[in-house]
């Protein structure tokens, strides 16, 4: 019954709603007459019964030797939606109060990382394709350039020339293992052998943000979006790249 369900709403139970709609329906009755009207046995429609009453929605009185029961006005029923408003407001003023609290534990250590992963060569494309997206001042990589030219072979529109025709202007720094030269000339690289760094992921740091990919077995990326952490790779970078210049010829 649909008014069942409304009065359900308004924080009755099933059978305290469909007692008091069949005590809106009958008058005053008999507790007997109430409980086979509702189809609920006589004890438990004493309980609905005596609940309703503390609520304000039923009453009785005494006629004869017996005692009737009747359903209050439906307008009584606007109490409830006010009592249910003012428990909301309650809730929702206590839970203010909390708030900044549980913000707090959410920040303790600083901002959280965001952290997404990716498979496949269509999680590579999506990297590329947030890298694409983003701002930043400078990009530095780690990479080993015969893995890398393996999995995705050196193209005039592959990924790489797409990233320096849009950052053109923006200082790019490369460090890499491998025999062969950086197709991306463009950017500043330098070499490292492969026998002492034998390292076969790329790790890209622009921003923000640093995409690492691996290069060997099965394909899988990650995004790590930290301030803190795209800091401390950058400082690492630099110290490679410093480190690095003995075995440039």
């Amino acid at each position: 019954m649909a008014y069942e369900t409304e009065l359900k709403n308004l924080g009755l139970s099933e059978k305290e709603a469909k007692v008091y709609l069949v005590s809106l329906e009958l008058g005053p009755e008999t507790m007997l007459k109430i409980s086979r009207q509702a189809g609920v046995n006589r004890p438990t429609t004493y309980v609905q019964v005596e609940s309703l009453m503390k609520k304000g929605l039923m009453s009785s009185f005494t006629k004869g030797k017996k005692r009737y029961f009747s359903a209050e006005p439906p307008e009584r029923l606007l109490g409830l939606v006010e009592a249910v408003r003012k428990d909301f407001e309650e809730k929702e003023k206590s839970f203010k109060t909390i708030l900044s609290e549980l913000k707090n534990i959410f920040n303790v250590s600083g901002e959280r990382p965001k952290v997404r992963f990716y498979e496949g060569r269509e999680g590579f494309q999506a990297i590329i394709g947030d890298v694409l997206r983003s701002k930043f001042k400078s990009m530095e990589e780690f990479t080993s350039l015969e893995d890398a030219y393996k999995v995705f072979p050196p193209h005039p529109k592959d990924h790489r020339h797409k990233i320096l025709a849009k950052f053109k202007k923006i200082p790019m720094r490369v460090i890499y293992t491998s025999s062969q030269k950086p197709v991306v000339l463009q950017a500043r690289s330098r070499f490292v052998p492969k026998e002492k760094f034998p390292f076969s992921t790329d790790i890209t740091i622009y921003g923000e943000k640093v995409a690492i990919f691996s290069l060997r077995g099965k394909l899988i990326g990650t995004i790590i979006e930290s301030k803190e952490i795209a800091d401390t790779l950058r400082a690492i970078f630099d110290l490679s790249w410093d480190g690095s210049e003995k075995y440039q010829s």
